[in-house]
């Protein structure tokens, strides 16, 4: 993949950080020279301004620093998403791609100007510590966060693993400020984290991220369950992020038949309007299907949900997810540095736009108070039990019981969406075997 990155653009999914396709840039230079008139003079006050820092600002600045100023602020004024990429960030960004970083595992994104989590990562120091999708940065590490871009975010929430970071964070639901101490670690993320059949048949599938290896361990992941009985699907999208938008054209594959659309692109020209459709007839489940979303589904997961929902293929089941449907193109300079432009943004099958948008489930289910740790987060027990890790907890169970699943009520009653999800698959097939299509 690191191959790919020397080429002259790429597309990747919004925030993701990740290459995922590429494309050819064709430079415009009819375009400029028609626009030559238009241009010239504005590039004339550039200069003048330019000209007059060099000589009479009060302290000495090198050129490129003034040049690198006028890119940022220049790709700051298009998008919360376009970006001048200085050789150390493009350096780290490239280094994400490999799936193995320094940081807290948390997706970010800029929205209504304040940067937000779109979604912890499952079992990182982020998810563990009890960051939530939809969090807003207020500050890190006493520092506040307006004004800032994604590039200076990144760059203050990395560190060195074992390395602490203070975020304060706004949490609108609770209407409440929340000082939350994180501790940076090496991040290594699985796209697969759970597989197994709830009951009468029901398969269980959570994936996590889009990444290279998705596809395969889907296959495995659908093979296993099919072995242990599974005549029905939960796809579980809460919390994804997104990834790679190849992967997840080639996941939507496996529950769509051949030639029908998954995605598309639109942009101002014509080699950024593309069409994603099926090119195979794998079809590795037939069987009828429910798909979870959330607030912290994002990107590849909203062209999943979407290509399912508007193909008539599953339920989509939960919240409405986060709306992050825009493409951007990384564009190498020659001195190291890139330009991250926004170029075009996804459409669902049926044309709808998810860029700020989202993607409505057919059933709307609230998720409760997340009390995902142990216990209520004013207990004054919680730094203890926060301490433990889940390896720890079950080993301070009887041995006799370590091997034993959590109990289905249980699970059920803490997870009403993955409930309703459960009821909506029993639904369909009483509906079927009334002998209704």
């Amino acid at each position: 993949m690191l191959s790919a990155l020397r080429c002259r653009a790429m597309i990747v999914v919004v925030g993701g950080l990740a290459i995922s396709l590429l494309v050819g840039i064709e430079t415009s230079w009819g375009r400029v020279k028609s626009r030559t008139a238009d241009i010239y003079p504005e590039l004339e006050l550039f200069a003048d301004a330019l000209s007059a820092i060099e000589s009479d600002y009060v302290d000495e600045v090198k050129p490129k620093d003034l040049i690198y100023g006028a890119l940022q602020g220049m790709l700051g004024t298009l998008d919360d998403h376009s970006q001048f990429l200085d050789p150390d960030t493009y350096n780290e960004m490239r280094v994400e791609t490999e799936g193995k970083f320094g940081g807290l595992g948390i997706e970010i994104a800029i929205r209504d100007e304040l940067l937000t989590i779109v979604s912890p990562i499952d079992d990182t120091p982020a998810w563990k510590a009890g960051l939530e999708a939809g969090d807003r940065i207020v500050k890190i590490d006493g520092e506040l966060t307006r004004g800032i871009t994604l590039t200076e975010a990144v760059k203050k929430l990395r560190g060195e693993p074992g390395s602490e970071v203070t975020l304060m964070v706004l949490r609108e639901s609770e209407r409440e400020l929340l000082d939350i101490v994180v501790t940076r670690a090496i991040i290594t993320i699985q796209s697969i984290k759970d597989v197994k059949i709830l009951e009468d048949g029901i398969g269980y599938i959570r994936l996590a991220e889009f990444q290279e290896q998705t596809p395969n361990d889907l296959n495995a992941a659908v093979e296993r369950l099919v072995q242990d009985g599974m005549d029905s699907l939960i796809l579980d999208l809460r919390n994804n992020p997104g990834g790679l938008l190849d992967v997840a054209v080639v996941v939507s594959e496996a529950f769509l038949e051949r030639g029908q659309m998954v995605v598309s692109t639109q942009g101002r020209r014509g080699n950024q309007n593309l069409e994603f459709r099926v090119r195979n007839s794998r079809g590795h489940i037939e069987e009828p299907m429910v798909v979870l979303v959330n607030g912290g589904s994002a990107s590849g997961s909203e062209i999943v949900a979407g290509a399912v929902q508007d193909n008539h293929r599953g339920i989509i089941v939960g919240e409405k997810t986060f709306g992050k449907g825009s493409v951007q193109t990384i564009i190498p300079l020659r001195d190291g540095s890139a330009l991250r432009l926004t170029t075009s943004k996804y459409f669902t099958p049926s044309g709808r736009c998810i860029h700020g948008l989202g993607i409505d489930p057919d059933v709307v289910v609230p998720a409760e108070d997340r009390k995902l740790r142990e216990g209520d987060d004013k207990s004054k027990d919680k730094e203890k039990d926060e301490s433990q890790t889940p390896v720890d907890i079950f080993e301070d169970l009887d041995p006799k019981k370590e091997s034993k699943e959590p109990d289905k009520a249980d699970l059920f009653a803490t997870d009403r969406q993955l409930a309703v999800a459960v009821d909506v698959l029993k639904g369909i097939r009483v509906y079927r075997s009334l002998g209704r299509p």
